[in-house]
């Protein structure tokens, strides 16, 4: 068995307790929260035996092997490289960290560590993901040279909608594209295997000003007729429109917003190719459009016996049986803590999990679109 540590238990901290506990080899030993009652509540909630405030207390926990970074975005840094130091593999929640400087170091402190180190870019691991990115790496779409897509949410439709990710000191200087649009970068690059070199964008406050729970409500929580509000200014996106070139030469566009109508959590992706193109929908995960020129377009679905054979075990269940972001969750630890238990990375990225490599690479398209829009004008992605 692995001991693992948990150190956050917002939202993402229970959703890794429990992708972790569905692969059998670890043992969540211990939470750390921001307090020792709330760290002691969700210990005793989540079923963990030991709780801690403390981090550098919690690091020295007898027995504790890898932990998981679940803490807001500004303590990423911090924490990421007080778990590196002390020896632990370590699991972070993305952002890696801040900003460029902090992305370097984290990735240099990590490689020459000689642990594992990962970052929490899910979408790829979908089985449909997966597939893609097998077409592509077989030609089946033919030359690539368009892509294009967007992710769309509604939790910061409404004026009193806010969260500590609003707030630049904590969330960082940019909200939507760093939140979610992220994650639609390292998506599209991994399906490609491409990379984001060049950007243009152009970004909207929605909200200049919002209305903050005074009693600081959850984040997908709902309000009620006695909630307190106080104002807020707003300095972080909530939504966005980007035009990227590839570093082959080709060229693709996205969207993010926060503030879109009915737009649970859409991560949506369309890679063009000469003989055929692809789409897939993250709300329906386990169905790619195939589409084409001279015969009748193609729903494919995650059943393993029509998948590519390089990628056909990233579907777990007979066709039919339901998958979605949990298993593509516990899909992600899985391929991290292999990595573990051979005490090094895996040599292929094709099914792996996204290193602090991968999350600075995706910081460094984050930074660009955040110059771009404050330049109006292209930018090139520096890392």
């Amino acid at each position: 068995m692995i001991n693992v540590g948990i150190i956050g238990t917002g939202f993402i901290g229970p959703a890794h307790i429990e992708a972790l506990r569905r692969l059998g080899n670890i043992n969540v030993v211990a939470i750390c929260d921001s307090s020792q009652s709330a760290a002691e509540a969700h210990a005793a909630q989540l079923n963990v035996p030991h709780a801690y405030s403390d981090v550098t207390e919690f690091l020295q926990h007898e027995g504790l092997q890898a932990v998981h970074n679940c803490t807001p975005n500004h303590l990423h840094a911090s924490i990421n490289r007080q778990i590196i130091k002390a020896g632990k593999h370590v699991f972070s929640e993305k952002p890696l960290c801040m900003n460029m400087d902090e992305a370097r170091e984290l990735v240099t402190l990590a490689e020459e560590s000689g642990l594992v180190h990962g970052v929490s870019f899910v979408y790829r691991q979908f089985a449909m993901v997966q597939q893609a990115a097998s077409m592509v790496r077989y030609q089946q779409l033919g030359r690539l040279f368009s892509a294009q897509g967007s992710y769309l949410q509604d939790w910061m439709l409404e004026e009193t909608d806010y969260n500590w990710r609003v707030d630049a000191v904590k969330g960082g200087v940019s909200r939507a594209v760093a939140d979610i649009g992220s994650h639609w970068c390292d998506t599209i690059q991994f399906v490609t295997g491409r990379k984001i070199v060049e950007v243009m964008a152009d970004l909207s406050i929605v909200w200049p000003t919002r209305k903050a729970s005074v009693a600081n409500a959850a984040t997908f929580g709902a309000q009620d007729d006695d909630t307190q509000y106080e104002s807020r200014e707003v300095t972080t996106e909530d939504m966005g429109f980007v035009l990227i070139r590839f570093d082959d030469g080709s060229k693709g566009s996205f969207s993010v917003s926060q503030v879109s109508a009915g737009r649970k959590n859409r991560l949506s992706l369309e890679v063009n190719g000469s003989q055929a193109s692809l789409s897939w929908d993250q709300e329906t995960p386990q169905q790619l459009w195939l589409g084409h020129r001279h015969k009748a377009n193609q729903l494919l679905s995650d059943d393993p016996s029509l998948m590519n054979p390089d990628v056909a075990h990233c579907a777990r269940f007979p066709g039919g049986h339901i998958e979605g972001w949990p298993d593509a969750f516990r899909a992600m630890m899985q391929h991290f803590y292999q990595a573990v238990e051979e005490g090094k990375p895996p040599a292929s990225q094709d099914t792996a999990f996204a290193t602090f490599l991968d999350g600075a690479q995706v910081m460094s398209i984050v930074d660009a679109i955040m110059q771009s829009h404050r330049e109006q004008r292209w930018v090139s992605v520096k890392f």
